[in-house]
């Protein structure tokens, strides 16, 4: 027996301590073909999830961003084409996919600092950033609240933290055939383009585990966070959620 706290890595239970090792693995194997899987398992939606997130987020000149579980860039590239002589930090422990980032030949590329670190302890001081941005990597954190207070720690006062995932449908025929699809095509499909099935399938199977809307969005204020709202898209296949250090 042991008393060692567990967390869930998609549907099979395991010691905490493994968790982030594990994921690591996951992106560290699908990292060269991450951007193109999510072309092909979205349809290119996502595109339009993240453009949604920038219209929301309206970011302005001279802003610093931190984008956590940033990946390539795809979020910080966005962000910072639509405000000049803004900055980003692109934050993910995973340094196969900043490498990839880092090889993207961007025209705000001098704009972009690649960072490997935690979001449970960001490398960060307190109140450095104005923005932070979390896209489809939230869900793949051990503890869900320790990065969300990491978030309200380094955040400016009257900065903002918005969060892109994979949500619930509100409607049980849509989840149900939403379901079939990604349990039946996705992994199979990361198979055929990266010759990894099993970390899609933890990638769908991680879907399943996170909070619903409404509870996240509680989870978000008990990290200490205000005016938090979300917006659903695509019916609530992802969500946005926004709140703001007051």
């Amino acid at each position: 027996m042991t008393d060692d706290p567990t967390t869930h890595f998609g549907f099979q239970t395991v010691p905490e301590a493994e968790k982030a090792g594990r994921v690591h693995g996951v992106f560290s194997s699908v990292a060269s073909r991450y951007d193109i899987m999510n072309d092909l398992m979205s349809g290119g939606v996502h595109r339009l999830w993240k453009d949604a997130m920038m219209d929301w987020l309206a970011p302005r000149p001279g802003q610093r961003l931190l984008d956590v579980a940033g990946g390539t860039g795809d979020v910080a590239f966005r962000f910072l084409r639509r405000a000049p002589g803004a900055t980003a930090v692109v934050c993910d422990m995973t340094a196969a996919m900043l490498e990839a980032g880092r090889q993207r030949k961007e025209p705000e590329a001098d704009r972009v600092e690649w960072v490997e670190g935690d979001a449970m302890a960001l490398p960060f001081p307190d109140a450095t950033f104005d923005v932070y941005t979390i896209s489809f990597g939230i869900r793949n954190v051990t503890r869900i609240p320790d990065a969300l207070r990491e978030a309200y720690r380094v955040l400016r006062p009257g900065g903002r933290l918005m969060v892109l995932e994979f949500s619930r449908i509100p409607n049980e025929a849509l989840q149900w055939a939403y379901d079939r699809y990604s349990f039946n095509v996705i992994p199979a499909m990361g198979k055929v383009v990266t010759g990894d099935r099993d970390s899609y399938q933890y990638l769908v199977e991680s879907i399943r585990q996170f909070p619903d809307q409404e509870t996240f969005a509680g989870m978000i204020r008990d990290a200490g966070f205000g005016q938090v709202k979300y917006r659903n898209l695509t019916m609530g296949v992802a969500a946005l959620h926004s709140g703001w250090k007051l």
